[in-house]
């Protein structure tokens, strides 16, 4: 049950027809068709935003999660602002984050910086690293070092 691999040539021609249907959802799990990345590429999809993912990053995805809150939706310069201002953790590995989207954004696709705003924000949850912490009478205690995988998207407002 192999993809048959296309040609630039062929993608250009079915250009609308490959497009609908990877704007048609699926009927049973509505997640939409998968492209490879040649034909992302041919096609366009994904040159109208900024991405930036960090994998692995040593802070809980549950303490993320609150501060992404605060800059969903935001424009870029009010978004540095906050994370510059809030007194957590997630706050700094944040704006590094969106700093990458930023560069992505402006660098590879040639938005322009004024019409940015964070458009999808959130972090799913990495590996658990599990430690012992040692206990009186020869018990031991788990130690759960939490991961996650931060994913943010900037995107021009209409």
């Amino acid at each position: 049950m192999e993809k048959k691999v296309l040609s630039k040539e062929e993608l250009l021609k079915n250009k609308e027809q490959i497009l609908a249907e990877q704007n048609a959802k699926h009927r049973k799990s509505n997640k939409p068709a998968l492209l490879t990345k040649k034909e992302r590429k041919v096609l366009g999809i994904g040159k109208n935003e900024g991405r930036a993912v960090l994998k692995y990053a040593r802070i809980s995805s549950r303490k993320v999660k609150i501060v992404l809150d605060l800059i969903k939706n935001k424009g870029l310069d009010e978004a540095y602002a906050i994370l510059r201002f809030t007194p957590k953790a997630a706050a700094e590995v944040l704006y590094k984050v969106l700093k990458s989207a930023e560069a992505n954004a402006v660098n590879n696709n040639n938005l322009n910086y004024d019409d940015l705003f964070v458009a999808e924000a959130y972090a799913t949850q990495g590996p658990t690293l599990k430690r012992i912490q040692p206990r009186a009478q020869g018990r031991a205690f788990k130690i759960l070092k939490r991961t996650s995988h931060i994913t943010l998207v900037v995107k021009e407002r209409q």
